[in-house]
């Protein structure tokens, strides 16, 4: 099982992605980092932004691509 930078296999990202992928009414694009967050969040767990792109077709693109690949982002917890 191939592992990502921060200890997530990288599975684990596939199956989250195929579950976003699936209904994609129910997730939201950040414009800020382009993490896909829940429909009902106000502001970006990650970056804290306020902008989103609901659209499910973009959604889904950015699901496929995310779940392919190793995480990248930098969290919060990261800068500790």
């Amino acid at each position: 099982m191939e592992e990502s930078t921060d200890g997530e296999p990288l599975n684990e990202r596939a199956r989250r992605a195929d579950k976003i992928v699936r209904n994609p009414a129910k997730y939201k694009i950040c414009a800020g980092c382009e993490s896909i967050v829940a429909g009902k969040v106000a502001l970006c767990p990650n970056c804290h932004a306020y902008r989103f792109i609901v659209d499910a077709d973009r959604v889904v693109a950015q699901a496929q691509a995310l779940g392919q690949r190793e995480a990248r982002s930098v969290l919060a917890a990261d800068l500790d």
